[in-house]
């Protein structure tokens, strides 16, 4: 079709909404927010990996045109991010269906803990060490894998689900910290990070010794952590926020307008403006974009998963709304962006 950015990501972002919402609409409320949501979820540390540090460099694929390319890549996500999965709920979810929330928040973790690695880090030190991309990728899934198992275990402990139907004592690893307060503190830094991805690296930028690793990574992650717990503490402790509200009205719709304004469209609404203002014209852009989506969704639930309340202690609204935005229609973006490479609407390379 050959339409140009951003009408393209426009375009692109209304289909995979409409797909995302034919999925969810397939299952219970109950059944998507067990297997229905944890599949999917389950698939994105996979398929980050391969878009940030593979970037279609599979020797396999190479020479395939579209749609085929993208379609051969999302099938090594699928088959290795469902083998990974599979492990993470038989070792973390003691193999109880439905996945209990323990190996769910196992995995959202697991989501961030490889953006980090993959964007932040680069892959370092695999990318390094290893001159094959493929190799290297793989390694670096691994050791994300085994850092959030530690992460996980030490920091994490699930007593605020101690008397429900869906707590086992002998799977609760006991940490340090409430597992929302962890989850939401995770999420919170992973917006910051995608905030600075708005600002271009700005201003790390300004400094070259900065921008080689390990030294960007260790700088780029401090910032992020400090500046998202001062963002959740700002939230739940000064205003008073519920800590799983100010979830899904901050951290979250901020990364899904993100999703929008910089894989989606490209980063082409601001392209011509210079930096630090681009940032925060693109930032606020995301802000308001996914906040207005996150209303959308939260307009059409109902008629995709049925009435549903919203609060503790069930919290069935805000992990809905989660669900439907980052675990389920991110994907679904992110495949259709990278991958495919937004087939047909654009021409690929």
């Amino acid at each position: 079709m050959g339409l140009k950015q951003p009408l393209a990501g426009l375009v692109a972002t209304a289909l995979m909404i409409l797909v995302a919402f034919l999925y969810i609409s397939r299952f219970s409320l109950g059944d998507f927010m067990g297997w229905g949501s944890y599949y999917v979820i389950g698939l994105i540390p996979m398929q980050v990996m391969a878009g940030v540090l593979w970037g279609g460099k599979q020797t396999f694929i190479q020479g395939l045109s579209q749609p085929l390319r993208g379609l051969m890549a999302l099938l090594v996500v699928v088959v290795v991010g469902g083998i990974l999965s599979y492990l993470s709920w038989s070792i973390i979810g003691g193999g109880v269906s439905p996945p209990v929330p323990n190996v769910v928040f196992f995995i959202i973790i697991a989501v961030a803990t490889t953006f980090f690695w993959c964007i932040v880090w680069g892959g370092w030190p695999f990318t390094k060490l290893i001159s094959n991309p493929v190799l290297a990728g793989l390694a670096t899934i691994i050791w994300c894998y085994l850092l959030n198992y530690v992460v996980y275990r030490t920091f994490y402990n699930f007593d605020f689900l101690k008397g429900a139907p869906v707590y086992v004592p002998a799977l609760d690893p006991g940490g340090l910290h409430n597992g929302w307060y962890g989850q939401v503190f995770q999420v919170t830094s992973l917006a910051v990070m995608f905030l600075i991805l708005h600002f271009d690296l700005w201003p790390f930028t300004s400094s070259p010794a900065i921008m080689e690793q390990p030294t960007l990574g260790i700088v780029w992650t401090l910032t992020c952590h400090v500046i998202g717990g001062m963002l959740l503490f700002l939230g739940v402790n000064v205003m008073g926020m519920d800590v799983v509200h100010f979830l899904v009205t901050v951290p979250i719709p901020f990364i899904f307008g993100t999703i929008v304004l910089l894989n989606m469209m490209e980063a082409s609404i601001f392209a011509s403006m210079k930096q630090p203002m681009k940032g925060v014209a693109s930032a606020a852009t995301a802000a308001v974009a996914g906040t207005a989506l996150a209303q959308l969704y939260l307009a059409l639930a109902p008629m995709a998963s049925g009435p549903m309340k919203a609060g503790p202690p069930a919290y069935d609204q805000e992990i809905w709304l989660a669900s439907a935005l980052l675990a389920i229609t991110f994907p679904f973006l992110v495949g259709y962006a990278v991958y495919l490479e937004f087939w047909p609407l654009k021409k690929s390379a």
